[in-house]
């Protein structure tokens, strides 16, 4: 530590980014500062919160990067996280993307569901839609009464949507004017309900007069849903037409960030977050706007309120013109009427999310604490990492393992690792023997960084091979098994020295469930991938006129079977497949 204080007092007082890292070099933490000096001493003579005590417990080191200005320093700190995945930076989304309804740019456009990790320029999109179902549900309605071109231009046939009115002809050769229907989509998709209903109205008219009642029924259904759904909007404003009204709450330890989003002048969805921080609040809150509006679309204006608290106030009014620089979106603190109650609407459900998520961590917290403490009695030793091993195989095909790792409290996921198993006939002793030697082995920091505890789904004949192989490489580490009963069901804790009952300990039993469940479906993903490629490779070599150079062009372009029925003859050319063979494939799946 003396060390690292004497390093702080060479930092100059310049804006930039700070890189905080543990004894492996690995970079732990990422930060900004307007003044860099000033900030990384703060770490270390301030009182912190739990999170950041942790950090800085685990810091061994740190190296920095001068910018000319903070908003330099704001961009390169997003790109920083996003390149070193940091433990303590807090996870935006989790990479999770959630759907868009697309219009595609083409001279027959189509109307589909998209996903984007980063939304491409030029792209005409509507969302995010956090359910799925419902964004299904809508593209459905959508081909329904305003289609587009729903078949692939290779065909030379008129489709089955031709033939039932919902699709206008590009597979037919039709002239088409598209701008009308797009037109009524676009509307739709912005909050204009009018046109939609008023067409819905005049459908089921005309379905009940020619007496089609199922038919009459269910576009009764569906103006039913459309009403319900805009009945749910909290608040009506044609003021505000394309808008995010933002708001936080935080304490010691978290921050709760909500997000309603207007557009056409009805809060149509929501976005909230609650995440642990390490530093300031504000700074916290000004990387994660800026990481989010990189992968959300932008609104117009974004909405927000003064804090209770004056020094996040004070920094908020100097930061609103580098935040509206950052994210080019203009930047609106509401002090009355219709803005101010939107933004207290939206800090109500930012207050209420963290305090119910205060209610249910620091349960969870306490009892996975009480599961550890209990687990530390057990093994004799304090227990922080649990390392998790389990493989899995159909009749010696596709035998794989996986691992693993529970870390401070929560799952690592960085350190999850996969194995294929060799040889012929392996089975499970081998398998685990095979797993640890590749796992351990491979890992060159393990020794110093090695888990507190293993654990390998299987009784006490996997535990004794798992120890004689940790043995040979090295290792004293404690092991155990988590036994299951003939209906795949969690029973008992086996070490080597004792068989634990774990029904007699509720927590703990709960604890090991989560990890032996988390292990069972990641080792089981992997198997089904495994399995799934086996499966196409093979189909593949059946196939007359697939030979190995094609075969190899095939699995390099398509990931699956399913995406080889769906494509088109153009995705095949594209790699040198005729259609002639491309007819032959289709037909062999």
């Amino acid at each position: 530590m003396s060390i690292l204080l004497e390093k702080i007092k060479t930092l100059p007082p310049n804006p930039g980014c700070y890189l905080f890292q543990n004894k492996n070099d690995t970079i732990i933490y990422v930060g900004k500062a307007k003044n860099l000096k000033k900030r990384v001493q703060s770490y270390f003579t301030k009182s912190n919160n739990l999170k950041t005590t942790m950090l800085i417990e685990e810091t061994q080191d740190f190296f920095y990067i001068i910018t000319n200005n903070e908003q330099e320093a704001l961009i390169l700190e997003a790109n920083l996280i996003k390149k070193h995945t940091p433990k303590y930076n807090f996870k935006l989304l989790d990479d999770k993307t959630y759907p868009y309804i697309e219009i595609t740019k083409e001279k027959h456009p189509q109307l589909k569901i998209s996903r984007f990790k980063q939304i491409p320029p030029g792209k005409i999109i509507f969302g995010p839609y956090p359910n799925l179902k419902n964004t299904k549900e809508t593209l459905k309605l959508l081909h329904l009464l305003y289609p587009l071109r729903r078949c692939p231009l290779a065909s030379k046939k008129p489709c089955l949507h031709f033939h039932i009115n919902q699709c206008l002809g590009a597979c037919a050769g039709e002239t088409i004017n598209y701008k009308p229907n797009i037109e009524a989509i676009t509307k739709f998709l912005k909050g204009n309900i009018k046109d939609i209903l008023k067409k819905l109205h005049h459908l089921m008219k005309t379905a009940s007069e020619k007496m089609f009642y199922e038919k009459a029924q269910e576009y009764r259904d569906i103006i039913y849903s459309i009403k319900q759904t805009t009945k749910k909007q909290l608040i009506s404003n044609q003021k505000l037409k394309n808008c995010d009204i933002f708001a936080y709450a935080f304490n010691q330890d978290q921050i709760s960030i909500q997000i309603l989003k207007m557009r056409q002048g009805n809060i149509v969805d929501s976005y909230n977050s609650v995440f642990s921080y390490v530093g300031f609040v504000w700074e916290n809150i000004l990387t994660y706007l800026n990481c989010y509006y990189q992968k959300n679309l932008k609104p117009d204006i974004i909405i927000t309120g003064k804090s209770q608290d004056e020094t996040i106030l004070q920094q908020m009014i100097t930061n609103q013109t580098l935040l509206e620089q950052i994210l080019q979106i203009k930047v609106n603190i509401a002090h009355k009427g219709d803005k101010k109650k939107l933004y207290l609407l939206a800090l109500k459900n930012a207050q209420n999310d963290l305090a119910n998520n205060n209610l249910i961590y620091q349960s969870k917290d306490q009892k996975i604490q009480e599961s550890l403490d209990k687990l530390a009695i057990i093994f004799n030793k304090d227990i922080k990492r649990i390392d998790v091993f389990d493989n899995s195989q159909l009749f010696g095909q596709a035998f794989v393992a996986a691992r693993i790792v529970f870390n401070h409290f929560e799952f690592d996921k960085k350190l999850y690792r996969t194995f294929h198993i060799k040889g012929k006939f392996p089975n499970e002793y081998q398998a685990f023997e095979e797993t640890l030697t590749r796992c351990y082995n491979k890992d060159k920091e393990v020794k110093n960084d090695s888990p507190d505890l293993i654990l390998v789904d299987g009784s006490l004949g996997q535990l004794r091979q798992s120890q004689k192989t940790l043995k040979k490489l090295g290792y004293e580490i404690p092991l155990g098994a988590l036994q299951k009963n003939n209906k795949h069901q969690l029973t008992h804790l086996v070490t080597l020295q004792e068989k634990l009952i774990l029904e007699q300990s509720p927590n703990l039993f709960y604890f090991l469930k989560s990890l032996s469940e988390e292990v069972h479906r990641f080792t089981v993903a992997f198997h089904r991938k495994t399995k799934n490629k086996l499966d196409y490779k093979t189909t593949l070599s059946n196939i007359k006129g697939v030979g190995a150079v094609r075969k190899k062009a095939i699995l390099n372009h398509f990931e699956s079977l399913e995406a080889i029925k769906k494509a088109t003859l153009q995705d095949f050319q594209k790699i040198g497949i005729n259609q002639k063979l491309f007819l032959l494939i289709k037909k062999s799946l």
